[in-house]
């Protein structure tokens, strides 16, 4: 059964390092990927742009391709946008059998111990670890115990619906939402750093301009 894999971040905006990621993760498991932009971030402050806004530049963004999708469930639910409800949610959806992926970058996997009832996420879904050649990040004793065990090959996430850990191997972009903010703030243009038919839109980069 192909694999669905979730993608989240704050995405404000989305920019190609996102979509560089979420599209080999893709390929790398043969799994549809949901980007799905968050609400109430509990670890970070909120969002420059509104919801609304966000979700306008993803469509942009996610246009003529059909491997990554947009979900917006979590800025349709009133608190906190914490993973683990997310993945309740979709459990519920897709049923027990269907794999389920929770895609993180390596520091946020280094903090999963920080977030909320996060030795519950092994149970709803596998944990793919968006790894960049080099980029070595230490793991707390907790978290090290909890996925001892747990560490497979990518082509062994479709044999079982959740509990596995995976190291993703993907292309390093030094792109950050917030140099295209502080770019736009000063009146330049993120023309390549942004995804082609979003970076012609000044309609909807408006939020990151300085007023």
């Amino acid at each position: 059964m192909k694999p669905l894999a979730v993608f989240g971040g704050t995405f404000d905006p989305i920019h190609l390092g996102h979509l560089c990621v979420a599209w080999e993760a893709s390929e790398l498991l043969d799994a549809e990927v949901l980007m799905m932009p968050s609400g109430v971030p509990p670890h970070r402050p909120p969002p420059i742009a509104s919801a609304d806004q966000r979700v306008a530049m993803l469509q942009v963004a996610l246009r003529d391709q059909s491997r990554l999708t947009l979900d917006t469930r979590e800025l349709t639910r009133s608190g906190p946008s914490y993973t683990v409800d997310t993945l309740r949610d979709l459990r519920k959806e897709i049923g027990e059998k269907r794999p389920l992926v929770l895609l993180v970058g390596e520091d946020a996997f280094a903090s999963l111990p920080t977030w909320h009832e996060w030795r519950d996420l092994f149970d709803l879904a596998h944990l793919g670890i968006l790894s960049r050649p080099g980029a070595g990040v230490s793991w707390p004793t907790d978290l090290e115990e909890a996925v001892d065990g747990r560490m497979v090959a990518p082509d062994q996430i479709a044999s079982s619906a959740a509990g596995y850990v995976v190291r993703i191997g993907v292309t390093p972009l030094a792109i950050s939402a917030s140099e295209i903010r502080a770019l736009l703030a000063a009146g330049r243009s993120p023309r390549y750093l942004l995804p082609a038919a979003l970076a012609v839109r000044p309609d909807l980069l408006g939020p990151y301009r300085r007023r």
